[in-house]
Protein backbone atom coordinates (compact mmCIF):
# COMPACT_ATOMS: atom_id res chain seq x y z
CA UNK A 1 0.00 0.00 0.00
CA UNK A 2 1.40 3.49 -0.86
CA UNK A 3 2.63 5.67 1.98
CA UNK A 4 -0.22 8.17 1.57
CA UNK A 5 -2.82 5.42 1.91
CA UNK A 6 -1.12 3.88 4.94
CA UNK A 7 -0.96 7.25 6.69
CA UNK A 8 -4.55 8.09 5.74
CA UNK A 9 -5.64 4.76 7.24
CA UNK A 10 -3.98 5.42 10.60
CA UNK A 11 -5.04 9.08 10.85
CA UNK A 12 -8.44 8.50 12.55
CA UNK A 13 -6.77 6.51 15.32
CA UNK A 14 -4.05 9.14 15.79
CA UNK A 15 -6.66 11.92 15.83
CA UNK A 16 -8.58 10.06 18.55
CA UNK A 17 -5.40 9.73 20.61
CA UNK A 18 -4.71 13.45 20.14
CA UNK A 19 -8.19 14.36 21.38
CA UNK A 20 -7.77 12.09 24.38
CA UNK A 21 -4.54 13.92 25.25
CA UNK A 22 -6.43 17.20 24.86
CA UNK A 23 -9.10 16.09 27.33
CA UNK A 24 -6.47 15.20 29.92
CA UNK A 25 -3.77 17.92 29.90
CA UNK A 26 -0.78 17.60 32.23
CA UNK A 27 1.82 20.20 33.18
CA UNK A 28 5.61 20.21 32.99
CA UNK A 29 7.07 16.97 34.40
CA UNK A 30 3.73 15.69 35.70
CA UNK A 31 2.87 13.99 32.41
CA UNK A 32 2.53 10.47 33.79
CA UNK A 33 -0.74 9.63 32.03
CA UNK A 34 0.42 11.00 28.67
CA UNK A 35 3.83 9.32 28.90
CA UNK A 36 2.16 6.07 29.90
CA UNK A 37 -0.06 6.08 26.83
CA UNK A 38 2.90 6.95 24.60
CA UNK A 39 4.93 4.04 25.98
CA UNK A 40 1.97 1.67 25.70
CA UNK A 41 1.36 2.56 22.05
CA UNK A 42 5.04 2.28 21.11
CA UNK A 43 5.24 -1.18 22.63
CA UNK A 44 1.96 -2.30 21.05
CA UNK A 45 3.08 -1.12 17.61
CA UNK A 46 6.35 -3.03 17.78
CA UNK A 47 9.05 -0.52 18.67
CA UNK A 48 12.35 -2.34 19.24
CA UNK A 49 13.00 -0.50 22.50
CA UNK A 50 10.87 1.72 24.73
CA UNK A 51 12.49 3.50 27.67
CA UNK A 52 10.49 5.52 30.20
CA UNK A 53 11.58 7.90 32.93
CA UNK A 54 14.21 9.65 30.81
CA UNK A 55 14.68 13.14 32.26
CA UNK A 56 12.09 12.26 34.93
CA UNK A 57 9.07 11.51 32.74
CA UNK A 58 10.32 11.47 29.15
CA UNK A 59 9.84 8.49 26.84
CA UNK A 60 12.23 7.33 24.13
CA UNK A 61 11.27 4.81 21.47
CA UNK A 62 13.70 3.08 19.10
CA UNK A 63 12.69 1.66 15.71
CA UNK A 64 15.26 -0.13 13.57
CA UNK A 65 14.98 -0.22 9.80
CA UNK A 66 15.19 -3.32 7.65
CA UNK A 67 18.83 -2.46 7.05
CA UNK A 68 21.49 -1.34 9.52
CA UNK A 69 24.34 -0.87 7.09
CA UNK A 70 24.33 2.93 7.19
CA UNK A 71 24.95 3.09 10.94
CA UNK A 72 22.84 6.25 11.03
CA UNK A 73 20.76 7.18 14.09
CA UNK A 74 18.28 10.02 13.53
CA UNK A 75 16.09 11.41 16.32
CA UNK A 76 12.75 13.22 16.18
CA UNK A 77 11.29 15.06 19.14
CA UNK A 78 7.77 15.93 20.32
CA UNK A 79 6.78 17.74 23.53
CA UNK A 80 3.98 16.41 25.77
CA UNK A 81 3.13 19.07 28.37
CA UNK A 82 0.19 21.48 28.48
CA UNK A 83 -0.24 24.98 29.95
CA UNK A 84 -1.86 26.41 33.11
CA UNK A 85 -4.66 28.09 31.12
CA UNK A 86 -8.43 27.67 31.50
CA UNK A 87 -9.81 26.50 28.16
CA UNK A 88 -12.47 28.68 26.54
CA UNK A 89 -13.87 26.47 23.80
CA UNK A 90 -17.04 24.42 23.44
CA UNK A 91 -15.27 21.47 21.83
CA UNK A 92 -16.56 18.00 22.57
CA UNK A 93 -13.02 17.01 23.52
CA UNK A 94 -12.24 20.14 25.55
CA UNK A 95 -10.09 19.91 28.67
CA UNK A 96 -11.63 18.09 31.61
CA UNK A 97 -9.08 19.61 34.02
CA UNK A 98 -9.93 23.13 35.24
CA UNK A 99 -7.07 25.56 34.74
CA UNK A 100 -5.11 23.32 32.38
CA UNK A 101 -5.26 23.00 28.60
CA UNK A 102 -3.23 22.10 25.55
CA UNK A 103 -3.00 25.69 24.33
CA UNK A 104 0.23 25.21 22.38
CA UNK A 105 -0.56 22.07 20.40
CA UNK A 106 1.75 19.68 22.20
CA UNK A 107 -1.07 17.15 22.09
CA UNK A 108 -0.84 17.38 18.30
CA UNK A 109 2.96 17.19 18.29
CA UNK A 110 2.89 14.02 20.39
CA UNK A 111 0.15 12.48 18.26
CA UNK A 112 1.94 13.19 14.98
CA UNK A 113 5.16 11.58 16.22
CA UNK A 114 3.15 8.60 17.46
CA UNK A 115 1.62 8.32 13.99
CA UNK A 116 5.08 8.30 12.48
CA UNK A 117 6.13 5.64 14.98
CA UNK A 118 3.24 3.38 13.97
CA UNK A 119 4.00 3.84 10.28
CA UNK A 120 7.76 3.31 10.64
CA UNK A 121 7.36 0.26 12.86
CA UNK A 122 5.03 -1.30 10.30
CA UNK A 123 7.08 -0.53 7.18
CA UNK A 124 10.74 -0.19 8.34
CA UNK A 125 11.67 0.92 4.85
CA UNK A 126 14.94 2.57 5.86
CA UNK A 127 18.54 1.66 6.59
CA UNK A 128 19.40 2.82 10.08
CA UNK A 129 17.73 3.64 13.39
CA UNK A 130 14.93 6.09 14.17
CA UNK A 131 14.77 7.44 17.72
CA UNK A 132 11.50 9.00 18.86
CA UNK A 133 11.79 11.46 21.75
CA UNK A 134 8.68 12.34 23.76
CA UNK A 135 9.70 15.16 26.07
CA UNK A 136 8.12 16.63 29.20
CA UNK A 137 8.29 20.19 30.48
CA UNK A 138 8.94 22.28 27.40
CA UNK A 139 6.81 25.06 28.88
CA UNK A 140 9.33 26.56 31.26
CA UNK A 141 10.72 23.38 32.77
CA UNK A 142 13.66 22.73 30.41
CA UNK A 143 12.62 19.12 29.85
CA UNK A 144 14.96 18.86 26.88
CA UNK A 145 17.93 19.66 29.10
CA UNK A 146 16.73 17.16 31.69
CA UNK A 147 16.66 14.38 29.08
CA UNK A 148 20.12 15.38 27.81
CA UNK A 149 21.49 15.48 31.37
CA UNK A 150 20.07 11.98 31.83
CA UNK A 151 22.42 10.80 29.09
CA UNK A 152 19.89 10.47 26.28
CA UNK A 153 22.10 11.55 23.39
CA UNK A 154 24.90 9.11 24.11
CA UNK A 155 22.69 6.32 25.44
CA UNK A 156 20.77 6.07 22.17
CA UNK A 157 23.67 7.03 19.91
CA UNK A 158 21.81 10.01 18.45
CA UNK A 159 23.69 11.65 15.57
CA UNK A 160 21.14 14.22 14.37
CA UNK A 161 17.95 15.58 15.96
CA UNK A 162 14.88 17.27 14.49
CA UNK A 163 11.95 19.15 16.00
CA UNK A 164 8.60 20.51 14.82
CA UNK A 165 6.03 23.05 16.02
CA UNK A 166 2.63 23.98 14.68
CA UNK A 167 2.00 27.57 13.61
CA UNK A 168 -1.45 29.20 13.65
CA UNK A 169 -2.09 31.32 10.57
CA UNK A 170 0.13 29.18 8.36
CA UNK A 171 -1.94 27.09 5.92
CA UNK A 172 -2.26 23.34 6.36
CA UNK A 173 0.41 21.65 4.24
CA UNK A 174 2.77 24.62 4.45
CA UNK A 175 6.07 24.82 6.33
CA UNK A 176 8.52 27.48 7.50
CA UNK A 177 12.18 27.22 8.43
CA UNK A 178 15.33 29.35 8.48
CA UNK A 179 19.04 28.68 8.87
CA UNK A 180 20.88 29.95 11.91
CA UNK A 181 19.20 31.70 14.85
CA UNK A 182 15.48 31.07 14.54
CA UNK A 183 14.17 31.60 18.10
CA UNK A 184 15.52 33.73 20.91
CA UNK A 185 17.22 32.99 24.18
CA UNK A 186 14.88 33.78 27.07
CA UNK A 187 16.41 35.04 30.30
CA UNK A 188 14.72 36.43 33.41
CA UNK A 189 15.54 39.21 35.85
CA UNK A 190 14.27 39.64 39.40
CA UNK A 191 15.44 42.76 41.21
CA UNK A 192 14.62 43.55 44.85
CA UNK A 193 15.23 47.17 45.86
CA UNK A 194 15.26 48.30 49.49
CA UNK A 195 15.17 51.93 50.55
CA UNK A 196 13.66 53.56 53.63
CA UNK A 197 9.89 53.77 53.87
CA UNK A 198 7.79 56.33 55.66
CA UNK A 199 4.98 58.84 55.45
CA UNK A 200 4.05 60.11 51.99
CA UNK A 201 3.78 63.64 53.40
CA UNK A 202 7.46 63.62 54.41
CA UNK A 203 9.44 62.31 51.43
CA UNK A 204 12.55 64.13 52.63
CA UNK A 205 12.70 61.80 55.64
CA UNK A 206 12.65 58.60 53.59
CA UNK A 207 14.61 57.09 50.74
CA UNK A 208 11.96 56.30 48.16
CA UNK A 209 12.58 52.98 46.32
CA UNK A 210 9.74 53.67 43.86
CA UNK A 211 11.58 56.64 42.36
CA UNK A 212 14.72 54.53 42.02
CA UNK A 213 12.73 51.68 40.46
CA UNK A 214 11.12 53.99 37.91
CA UNK A 215 14.50 55.34 36.89
CA UNK A 216 15.80 51.78 36.58
CA UNK A 217 12.93 50.65 34.36
CA UNK A 218 13.62 53.56 32.02
CA UNK A 219 17.39 53.09 32.07
CA UNK A 220 17.15 49.40 31.18
CA UNK A 221 15.53 50.37 27.88
CA UNK A 222 18.80 52.00 26.82
CA UNK A 223 20.32 48.53 26.40
CA UNK A 224 18.44 48.12 23.14
CA UNK A 225 18.47 51.78 22.10
CA UNK A 226 22.05 52.73 23.00
CA UNK A 227 24.14 49.60 23.67
CA UNK A 228 23.03 47.17 20.98
CA UNK A 229 23.94 47.44 17.31
CA UNK A 230 20.73 48.61 15.59
CA UNK A 231 20.99 45.58 13.28
CA UNK A 232 21.03 43.15 16.24
CA UNK A 233 17.94 42.10 18.18
CA UNK A 234 17.44 42.43 21.92
CA UNK A 235 14.21 42.82 23.88
CA UNK A 236 14.24 44.11 27.46
CA UNK A 237 10.72 43.90 28.88
CA UNK A 238 9.96 44.82 32.49
CA UNK A 239 6.79 42.87 33.15
CA UNK A 240 6.11 43.41 36.85
CA UNK A 241 6.70 46.21 39.35
CA UNK A 242 5.38 45.46 42.83
CA UNK A 243 5.49 48.00 45.64
CA UNK A 244 3.33 49.37 48.42
CA UNK A 245 -0.36 49.13 49.24
CA UNK A 246 -1.45 52.42 50.79
CA UNK A 247 -1.91 55.85 49.19
CA UNK A 248 -0.13 57.64 52.03
CA UNK A 249 2.84 55.34 52.66
CA UNK A 250 6.13 55.31 50.80
CA UNK A 251 7.10 51.62 50.85
CA UNK A 252 10.32 50.12 52.07
CA UNK A 253 10.83 47.80 49.09
CA UNK A 254 10.09 47.37 45.39
CA UNK A 255 10.33 44.21 43.27
CA UNK A 256 10.94 44.27 39.53
CA UNK A 257 10.63 41.31 37.19
CA UNK A 258 11.33 41.12 33.49
CA UNK A 259 12.32 39.15 30.40
CA UNK A 260 15.44 39.54 28.26
CA UNK A 261 15.37 38.11 24.71
CA UNK A 262 18.38 37.85 22.40
CA UNK A 263 19.35 36.03 19.20
CA UNK A 264 23.13 35.71 19.57
CA UNK A 265 25.52 34.61 22.31
CA UNK A 266 27.32 37.96 22.10
CA UNK A 267 24.15 39.98 22.56
CA UNK A 268 23.06 37.73 25.40
CA UNK A 269 26.33 38.39 27.22
CA UNK A 270 26.10 42.13 26.54
CA UNK A 271 22.54 42.31 27.86
CA UNK A 272 23.48 40.55 31.10
CA UNK A 273 26.52 42.80 31.54
CA UNK A 274 24.54 46.00 31.02
CA UNK A 275 21.61 44.97 33.23
CA UNK A 276 24.12 44.31 36.01
CA UNK A 277 26.04 47.56 35.47
CA UNK A 278 22.97 49.79 35.11
CA UNK A 279 21.29 48.32 38.18
CA UNK A 280 24.42 48.65 40.31
CA UNK A 281 25.13 52.20 39.19
CA UNK A 282 21.61 53.52 39.71
CA UNK A 283 21.10 51.83 43.06
CA UNK A 284 24.36 53.31 44.32
CA UNK A 285 23.33 56.73 43.03
CA UNK A 286 20.04 56.51 44.93
CA UNK A 287 21.59 54.94 48.02
CA UNK A 288 19.54 51.77 47.73
CA UNK A 289 20.29 48.24 48.77
CA UNK A 290 19.41 45.73 46.08
CA UNK A 291 19.54 42.10 45.06
CA UNK A 292 19.68 41.16 41.36
CA UNK A 293 18.91 37.63 40.18
CA UNK A 294 19.72 37.10 36.51
CA UNK A 295 18.45 33.69 35.44
CA UNK A 296 19.75 32.28 32.17
CA UNK A 297 16.86 30.44 30.54
CA UNK A 298 16.55 28.63 27.22
CA UNK A 299 19.44 29.40 24.83
CA UNK A 300 19.06 30.62 21.26
CA UNK A 301 17.53 28.02 18.94
CA UNK A 302 20.03 27.72 16.08
CA UNK A 303 19.24 25.60 13.03
CA UNK A 304 22.30 23.93 11.50
CA UNK A 305 22.85 24.81 7.85
CA UNK A 306 23.24 21.34 6.38
CA UNK A 307 20.29 19.86 8.26
CA UNK A 308 18.12 22.85 7.38
CA UNK A 309 18.93 22.35 3.71
CA UNK A 310 18.11 18.66 4.07
CA UNK A 311 14.64 19.09 5.62
CA UNK A 312 13.92 21.82 3.09
CA UNK A 313 14.68 19.39 0.28
CA UNK A 314 12.55 16.69 1.96
CA UNK A 315 9.61 19.05 2.25
CA UNK A 316 9.87 20.22 -1.35
CA UNK A 317 10.23 16.66 -2.60
CA UNK A 318 7.21 15.38 -0.68
CA UNK A 319 4.84 18.36 -0.58
CA UNK A 320 5.93 20.46 -3.56
CA UNK A 321 8.50 23.17 -4.16
CA UNK A 322 6.18 25.92 -2.91
CA UNK A 323 5.30 24.16 0.35
CA UNK A 324 8.08 25.72 2.40
CA UNK A 325 9.25 29.28 3.10
CA UNK A 326 12.94 29.55 3.98
CA UNK A 327 13.03 33.36 4.19
CA UNK A 328 11.02 33.82 7.39
CA UNK A 329 12.52 36.16 10.01
CA UNK A 330 13.52 34.84 13.45
CA UNK A 331 11.09 35.24 16.35
CA UNK A 332 11.74 36.41 19.89
CA UNK A 333 9.84 33.49 21.40
CA UNK A 334 11.92 30.66 22.87
CA UNK A 335 12.03 26.87 22.65
CA UNK A 336 13.95 24.37 24.74
CA UNK A 337 14.69 22.25 21.68
CA UNK A 338 17.62 24.69 21.57
CA UNK A 339 19.40 22.50 24.12
CA UNK A 340 19.21 19.52 21.77
CA UNK A 341 20.56 21.58 18.87
CA UNK A 342 23.51 22.57 21.05
CA UNK A 343 24.30 18.86 21.49
CA UNK A 344 23.70 17.55 17.96
CA UNK A 345 23.19 18.97 14.45
CA UNK A 346 19.58 19.30 13.42
CA UNK A 347 16.76 21.67 12.55
CA UNK A 348 13.46 22.95 13.91
CA UNK A 349 10.58 23.46 11.47
CA UNK A 350 7.13 25.07 11.69
CA UNK A 351 4.10 23.25 10.26
CA UNK A 352 0.86 25.00 9.34
CA UNK A 353 -2.09 24.85 11.76
CA UNK A 354 -4.45 26.79 9.52
CA UNK A 355 -6.79 29.52 10.71
CA UNK A 356 -6.81 29.03 14.47
CA UNK A 357 -6.47 31.10 17.62
CA UNK A 358 -2.88 31.91 18.53
CA UNK A 359 -0.59 29.81 20.66
CA UNK A 360 -1.18 30.10 24.43
CA UNK A 361 -4.68 31.49 23.80
CA UNK A 362 -7.62 29.97 25.74
CA UNK A 363 -9.49 29.40 22.46
CA UNK A 364 -6.59 27.68 20.68
CA UNK A 365 -7.15 24.26 19.10
CA UNK A 366 -4.73 22.02 17.26
CA UNK A 367 -6.02 21.31 13.75
CA UNK A 368 -6.37 17.57 13.22
CA UNK A 369 -6.12 17.99 9.45
CA UNK A 370 -2.42 18.70 10.07
CA UNK A 371 -1.89 15.19 11.47
CA UNK A 372 -1.32 13.33 8.17
CA UNK A 373 0.93 16.19 7.03
CA UNK A 374 3.10 15.91 10.14
CA UNK A 375 3.19 12.12 10.04
CA UNK A 376 4.18 12.19 6.38
CA UNK A 377 6.93 14.73 7.09
CA UNK A 378 8.43 12.65 9.91
CA UNK A 379 8.21 9.39 7.98
CA UNK A 380 9.74 10.95 4.87
CA UNK A 381 12.57 12.52 6.85
CA UNK A 382 13.58 9.10 8.14
CA UNK A 383 13.17 7.26 4.81
CA UNK A 384 15.01 9.89 2.78
CA UNK A 385 17.82 10.44 5.29
CA UNK A 386 18.43 6.68 5.58
CA UNK A 387 17.32 5.11 2.27
CA UNK A 388 16.94 1.36 2.15
CA UNK A 389 19.74 -0.16 0.11
CA UNK A 390 18.87 -2.44 -2.81
CA UNK A 391 19.60 -6.10 -2.24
Amino acid sequence: MPKSELIAALTPEISAIRRDFHRHPELQYDVHRTAGIVAEKLKAWGADEVVTGVGQTGVVGVIKGKGQGSGKVIAMRADMDALPIHEETNLEHRSTVPGKMHACGHDGHTAMLLGAAKYLAATRDFDGTAVLIFQPAEEGGAGAKAMIDDGMMDRFGIQEVYGMHNKPGLAIGQFEIRKGPTMAAADRIHIKIEGKGGHAAAPHRVNDPIVAACQLVTALQTISSRNADPLDSVVVSVTAVNAGEAFNVIPQTVEIKGSIRTLTREMRELAQKRVTEITDGLMKAFGMKYDLEYHLGYPVTVNHAGQTDFVTSVTKNVFGKDAIDTEVPPTMGSEDFSYMLEERPGAFINIGNGDSAGLHHPAYEFNDTAIPVGVTYWASLIEISMPQRAT
